[in-house]
Formats: C-alpha cells, sequence, structure tokens
C-alpha cells in the first residue's frame, strides 16, 4: 500500500514541470524547428545516396541531376534556418524562465515572515543564480531530445527501408547505449546534488567573511578565517574534481558506444553492398548515415545527464520555495500612533520581561548584558515569532500575534546597530523607495551632514557595496539617517552611536529627541548622551527591569547603573 507522503509529487518535480508547462508554446515550436534540423541532417546522406544511385544509372540525365541538386540546396536552407530559429526560441524561453525562479527565490528570501530553511544567504544566492539556471536548462532538454529522437527515427527507417537488418540495428543499438547511460547519470545527480550543496556553502562561508573582513583584520583572526574558508573550498573542488570525472567516464561511454554503433551500421552495410544485398546508392546512403546518427546519438545519450542535474537543482530550490514560514501571522494592522507593551517576555536571556511605553514617548533601555539587548530587539523586530517566547508584545494595545508582520514593520520599525549598506548613493540608502518627505531633517539630525557636505555630488555620492568607501562612524550615520527617514510611528534604535565620538554622539541624541517629540521612540543603548535625551531610562539587568528613573536620577542614586553607563 502507498503512503500518503509518496503518492505527493515531490516539489522539486513540481518545479520542473511548473517549467516546462508556463513554456509549452515556445517548447512546441522549439521541438518542430528542431526537428526539421535533424530531419533535414538526416536526409543529406539520403539524398547523396540517392544522387549516386541515379548517377550509376544507365538512363541518367542531367535535368533529375540537377534537381537532386536543388533538393540539397533546400535541405541545407533548411537546416540553416531551422536551427538558427529554434535555438532562439529555445534559449529565449530558457533565459526567461531562469529569470523567473530567480525573482521567485529572491521574494522568498525578502518576505516579512522568514522561511524555516537551514540555509545561509550564501548558499541561496547560489540557488537563485546557479540552480535557477540549471532548472530551465530542462526547456531546451526536452525540445532537443525530442529532435534528436526524431533524427534516429528517421534514420532507422532510412536504413529499414534497404535493409531491414539495418534499421534494427541502429534501434537496438540506440536503445541498448540509452539503457546504460540512465544508469550512470544517476551517479550523476547524486554528486552534482553533493557538489551544489558544498559550492553554495563555500559561498556562504565567503560571503560571512566578506562581511567581518574588518573586524577580522583588527584583532587578527584574518589568517584563522581564511584556513576555514580553504577547507570548505577544497572540499567543494574535491566534489567538483569527482562530478568532472563521473561526467568525463559519462562523456567517454556515450562517444565509444555511439562509434561503435556507426561502426557497426557501417560494416553491416559493407558486408551488404559486398554480397549484393544492396546498391551502391544505399551502401553510400548507409555510411553517411552511420556517420551522421553519431551527432544525434551524442545530443540523445547526453539528456539524461541534463535531466538529472536540472532535477538536483530543482530540488535544491525546492529548499527555499517549499519552506513553511516559521510563524503564520494575523491579518490586522495596528492603530496609528499606539504605544509599546512588553509583557512578561522570556526568551533567550530575557526572563519575565515586563515594561510599557506611552505613545509620544522617549524612552531608553540600558541593558547590562548585550546577549539581553540582542534578544529585545529580535523580538520587536519580529524576527522572533511570536510562539517561540513566553509572554506576549502589543503595539496600540493588540497582540503581534495577532498583526500582520508586514503592517508591524511599517508601524514599529526595529534599526539594528549593524543596519546593512547597500551600494548606490547616500539618497538611495537613505531613502529606499524615494517616498520620504523628512530626508534634509533625518541627514541632519543623524549629523551626515559632513559627509554629505564632503563630497561635490551631495546626496549624490556613490557609496559601494556595505559601504567600503565609507568609516565605521558614516555607515553607522547612514544607517540612523534612514531609520529617521523612515519617520515610522514607533522608532527602535539599537545602539546607534557606538562608533562615533562624544561630541557628535551628544548632538545626535539631541537631534533624535528634537526630531522624534512626539512619535514614540525606544533607544537600546549604554549611550550617556542617549540615556540623557530620553524622557525615562529604564534599566535592564538579568533579563528584567531592575529600576526606572531619569538618566540623572539613576546617576545620583544607583552606583552599579553609575559605573555601567558612565564615561
Amino acid at each position: 500500500m502507498t503512503t500518503p507522503d509518496t503518492q505527493r509529487p515531490r516539489p522539486g518535480s513540481d518545479i520542473l514541470r511548473t517549467a516546462l508547462r508556463r513554456n509549452v508554446g515556445a517548447m512546441v515550436w522549439g521541438t518542430v524547428l528542431m526537428g526539421l534540423y535533424q530531419a533535414g541532417e538526416t536526409a543529406f546522406p539520403i539524398a547523396l545516396g540517392m544522387i549516386v544511385e541515379h548517377t550509376l544509372r544507365d538512363d541518367r540525365s542531367l535535368g533529375s541531376l540537377g534537381l537532386s541538386i536543388g533538393a540539397l540546396a533546400v535541405i541545407i536552407t533548411t537546416v540553416s534556418l531551422s536551427w538558427r530559429f529554434g535555438m532562439r526560441i529555445l534559449q529565449k524561453a530558457n533565459t526567461t524562465e531562469a529569470h523567473r525562479w530567480r525573482v521567485k527565490v529572491a521574494a522568498c528570501g525578502l518576505q516579512p515572515v522568514a522561511r524555516d530553511v537551514d540555509l545561509k544567504s550564501g548558499e541561496v544566492l547560489t540557488i537563485a543564480t546557479e540552480d535557477a539556471d540549471q532548472t530551465a536548462d530542462i526547456i531546451e532538454v526536452v525540445p532537443l531530445l525530442v529532435s534528436s529522437l526524431v533524427a534516429v527515427l528517421v534514420a532507422a527507417v532510412a536504413l529499414g527501408l534497404a535493409d531491414l537488418r539495418l534499421g534494427a540495428l541502429v534501434i537496438a543499438g540506440t536503445v541498448a547505449i540509452l539503457t546504460v547511460l540512465s544508469v550512470m547519470s544517476r551517479r550523476i545527480g547524486s554528486s552534482t546534488r553533493e557538489q551544489q550543496a558544498r559550492v553554495a556553502r563555500a559561498g556562504a562561508k565567503v560571503a560571512d567573511l566578506i562581511t567581518g573582513l574588518r573586524p577580522l583584520h583588527g584583532f587578527g583572526g584574518n589568517h584563522a578565517a581564511f584556513r576555514s574558508y580553504r577547507k570548505v573550498s577544497t572540499e567543494a573542488r574535491r566534489q567538483s574534481i569527482t562530478v568532472a570525472k563521473v561526467n568525463g567516464v559519462y562523456a567517454g561511454t556515450a562517444l565509444a558506444l555511439n562509434a561503435a554503433l556507426a561502426a557497426a551500421v557501417t560494416l553491416t552495410a559493407g558486408w551488404l553492398a559486398f554480397d549484393g544485398r544492396i546498391t551502391i546508392g544505399e551502401l553510400v546512403m548507409a555510411v553517411g548515415l552511420g556517420q551522421f546518427i553519431m551527432e544525434p546519438l551524442k545530443l540523445f545519450s547526453e539528456m539524461p545527464k541534463y535531466v538529472m542535474v536540472a532535477r538536483a537543482s530543482a530540488e535544491r530550490m525546492a529548499l527555499v520555495l517549499a519552506a513553511p514560514p516559521v510563524a503564520t501571522p494575523g491579518p490586522g494592522r495596528p492603530a496609528a500612533g499606539g504605544d509599546l507593551e512588553v509583557d512578561c517576555v522570556r526568551y533567550g536571556s530575557l526572563s519575565r520581561l515586563k515594561f510599557r511605553v506611552a505613545a509620544g514617548e522617549f524612552v531608553a533601555v540600558a541593558v547590562y548584558q548585550p546577549r539581553a539587548a540582542a534578544d529585545l530587539a529580535s523580538i520587536l523586530a519580529v524576527n522572533v515569532p511570536p510562539h517561540a517566547y513566553e509572554g506576549v508584545v502589543r503595539v496600540g494595545g493588540q497582540e503581534i500575534a495577532d498583526l500582520s508582520v508586514g503592517a508591524v514593520r511599517e508601524h514599529m520599525l526595529v534599526n539594528p546597530y549593524d543596519g546593512e549598506i547597500f551600494a548606490g548613493t547616500l539618497r538611495t540608502n537613505i531613502d529606499p523607495s524615494g517616498t520620504s518627505r523628512t530626508v534634509p531633517e533625518a541627514v541632519e539630525a543623524s549629523m551626515l551632514t559632513d559627509v554629505v557636505a564632503l563630497h561635490r555630488e551631495g546626496l549624490d555620492y556613490g557609496v559601494r557595496d556595505r559601504g567600503a568607501n565609507l568609516s565605521g562612524g558614516q555607515r553607522q550615520r547612514l544607517s540612523l539617517a534612514r531609520a529617521l527617514a523612515a519617520d515610522t510611528d514607533v522608532l527602535v534604535l539599537h545602539d546607534p552611536t557606538t562608533a562615533v565620538d562624544a561630541v557628535t554622539e551628544q548632538l545626535i541624541a539631541r537631534n533624535v529627541a528634537r526630531l522624534r517629540r512626539g512619535r514614540t521612540t525606544v533607544v537600546i543603548t549604554s549611550s550617556p548622551a542617549l540615556l540623557d535625551a530620553a524622557d525615562r531610562v529604564l534599566v535592564l539587568d538579568d533579563g528584567v527591569v531592575t529600576a526606572e528613573d531619569t538618566h540623572r536620577n539613576l546617576l545620583a542614586t544607583d552606583e552599579e547603573y553609575c559605573r555601567a553607563v558612565a564615561r
């Protein structure tokens, strides 16, 4: 009895079927044109044999010879045009389909709700590029497979008309070749899957190294990191060599079997001609077809390999596309200008954390343990699904679990301390959507004005990937400017000034308090300037709020707080 799991199609197979279904029209036209190409190639040695046969006759005529030459010209023209336009149609469909899958994988990564898949960003990048391309190759594989089959069948029929044994030899040889190669292609599929996984891990490792290159150089850890990458890369190289060996054995075996079949057809035809059972013209045709069928047989024999590679890539894409979301968000939207409440939350280093920020209030959270700060920021950013922690978080009186994640992030922006900087300009980093009306105010409040004034292009100054041409403090202020320009109802900042000097930090604190007046703002920080600018300070120690007052009152009454934040 078949279990439900085996009855359900595998996601990788679903992806391949979807790709084929979406491109039926292009594949039909491509198959017709490539079939014409293969039929024309097959017709050439047949026509050549007929010309030789006609030349050897006693009743030959120049008119018949001219007609035969004209037929050859038609065949050559058909072969040329059908190949040109057939491959154009198939490659256009292939490229378009690969683009669709790349966009689909990227869209999964950009969805508000993360998917439950254990892949790093570098691995997802490999899936969105190499695997998407190899999956789309199935669109070319099927028409070429059909057209190659047409060529082999036409050759078999033509040889069978000359002598039944020649046609049967082609059919039997083709079946034997495909049987052997289909068994070998399974090894290619399993080796390719392992190679793709190891290459993806190497890509993920190098992406991590690029992200942390400056800190690694800072404490001298770059050599250990490079050794780690060399190990992963070596594993990928060894597997690639294994795949190359398997592919080489496959290609060599296919070539040897195809050559053996062509030789068998040629020798058999020679024996039949010597025995007087076929004519000289039929011998020429058989020798020509014996040489010709090597190409479609080679193409035909490579198809199982390409199918297995496409299938392996489709199954890797299914790891992303078929992965379930880590949480099922509700449909609601938070009320405008609402407050923020954390009610008895227990997660990681947080232990029944409870506090409330009223609408329009500026609150600073002084966290003694960095891990607790990161856990709090992750929960507020909805990077941790509500079912993964005890307690509730409410925005505007509504639980986050009942709200759409996208709506929560539109209402409440959590800006991490390591905010990503993108290749583009200062302006596109501050206002990616081009809709913010507070860019000048955000630039001024974040003290990014000196960076803008430093360059003749101003806000249109080019920024390299990850802000490689900016200092650490400039990148941090650029990230802060982007958060302020979003102008959300609730803004949560996590250590926004750790890379700037004390004077600039003091100015930023005052500017942020002034710009965000009347809007709910939470700053997770140990900066005295930001703590002093806040309406009140919450002290978070061992996962719970242990004190609550203004910064100056806490300095005067709490020695531990004074030691933790005084600089």
